[in-house]
């Protein structure tokens, strides 16, 4: 084989995963007007949160009744507010066909329970000091979680005492305790915290990953410690998986 056949072998890129915080901006009435107006004013609060956010643009909640929306015009309001629309979620005709126009990607109506987030706002410039650190208690779960669930533990560690389905998803911004038959998804460090671990008594997960970072079930089915107690920790942005 000729050095030109090897280099035409060589592969020039990589297709990698990355479970990265992404707004949710849900539409509830067709008002550009004031939907410019109100953002202004969040911006005025906390304008680093908006500084090139990524964007889920989620008009499955607008009332039929309110007429179909200009969603080039929407995408303008958000952009000038610093927001960038990456995808749009819609159920209605009109929105489906005008978004497939605007060559965005569209995404179905989420069936997982989203949180409302309210951006907070930047402190007073006044002497310089290290910001004090956001402690919360560890969130406790007792009760099994079902699948198409959803529990996240924000700011905090997540403990759950009882088993998790599959199609169930945990998420912390700390560490991940599993005490139970895992077979859902667990997502620790969810804003980019490297030192988060996760620890599970029973792996048979759908998914694990710390912050972004993560193995789907067929990789994890082939690691030796599947089945076993184990703690998943991150070095150097690749996953380890060891025994308890």
């Amino acid at each position: 084989m000729s050095q030109a056949d090897l280099l035409d072998q060589d592969p020039v890129f990589q297709l990698k995963g990355s479970m990265l915080a992404i707004t949710i901006l849900e539409l509830m009435h067709n008002d550009l007007q004031r939907l410019n107006l109100q953002l202004a004013e969040k911006v005025a609060k906390a304008p680093g949160f908006f500084q090139n956010t990524p964007l889920i643009l989620a008009l499955d909640k607008l009332p039929e009744g309110e007429g179909s929306i200009d969603i080039a015009e929407l995408m303008s309001v958000c952009r000038r507010h610093g927001l960038r629309t990456l995808a749009v979620r819609a159920v209605l005709e009109s929105h489906i066909a005008a978004t497939n126009t605007l060559d965005i990607p569209l995404l179905p109506p989420s069936g997982a329970r989203e949180k409302t987030i309210e951006p907070a706002a930047n402190p007073a410039k006044t002497v310089e000091k290290p910001a004090e650190p956001v402690l919360r208690p560890s969130k406790l779960v007792t009760s099994p979680i079902r699948g198409g669930q959803q529990v996240y533990a924000q700011g905090a560690d997540l403990i759950v005492m009882a088993p998790v389905s599959a199609g169930a998803e945990l998420l912390a911004d700390g560490n991940i305790h599993l005490y139970g038959a895992m077979r859902g998804r667990a997502l620790a460090g969810v804003r980019g915290n490297t030192d988060a671990r996760i620890f599970c008594q029973q792996l048979g997960a759908e998914m694990l990953s710390i912050a972004g970072n993560y193995k789907t079930a067929e990789e994890l089915r082939r690691d030796p410690n599947w089945g076993q107690a184990v703690q998943v920790y991150l070095t150097e942005d690749v996953l380890n998986i060891t025994r308890l």
